[in-house]
């Protein structure tokens, strides 16, 4: 169970505040039942009240600084998802977002990055598909590492496209060489 005053990442929330663990007392829900109250990141005017025993929203706690500095440092390993068809490459979105796993958001992340800048280089937009879940993705992970970090978003955005760049440059060297 999680405490008042820790971060969560909460299903398609994302970066949630944990204000209160309690019970409620807010007609038509049940009195017995311990709720979280989050307050997502994203949005200040909105809260969330979820059920302490609730087994169909994933919830788990924030990476600490170790774990996100770990992460980052993984970040060219971390393989791209990419799949042909459009149709399934937006379901393998969804369950990407759905797991909340940071390595599975910058796997899509990597691949999106590079899809974009490949189809510009072609003079070719990005598709509206791909820039959503690239979007949605961004926000979860930029969200989650800055609270990690103690960044400013933009700050965390800017230290994840150098790994991206790096990762790119380490790639090239590799296809180089071959």
């Amino acid at each position: 169970m999680f405490q008042k005053g820790e971060y969560v990442i909460h299903g398609n929330n994302g970066a949630c505040f944990i204000e209160d663990v309690s019970h409620l007392d807010i007609p038509g829900s049940d009195r017995n039942r311990l709720y979280y109250v989050l307050q997502p990141l994203g949005t200040r005017e909105s809260k969330i009240y979820s059920p302490v025993d609730n087994n169909k929203v994933y919830i788990r706690k924030i990476l600490t600084r170790k774990e996100a500095e770990a992460l980052l440092e993984e970040i060219p390993d971390i393989e791209q998802i990419w799949i042909p068809n459009e149709k399934l490459r937006e379901e393998k979105y969804k369950e990407v977002m759905k797991a909340c796993d940071c390595r599975q958001w910058i796997g899509m992340m990597k691949t999106l990055y590079f899809k974009r800048r490949q189809r510009m280089a072609q003079g070719r937009k990005f598709t509206a598909v791909d820039e959503r879940y690239l979007r949605e993705a961004e926000e979860r992970l930029y969200g989650e590492l800055s609270l990690s970090f103690g960044l400013e978003r933009r700050e965390m955005e800017q230290k994840i496209i150098g790994c991206f760049q790096k990762a790119e440059e380490q790639r090239y060297l590799r296809h180089a060489g071959e």
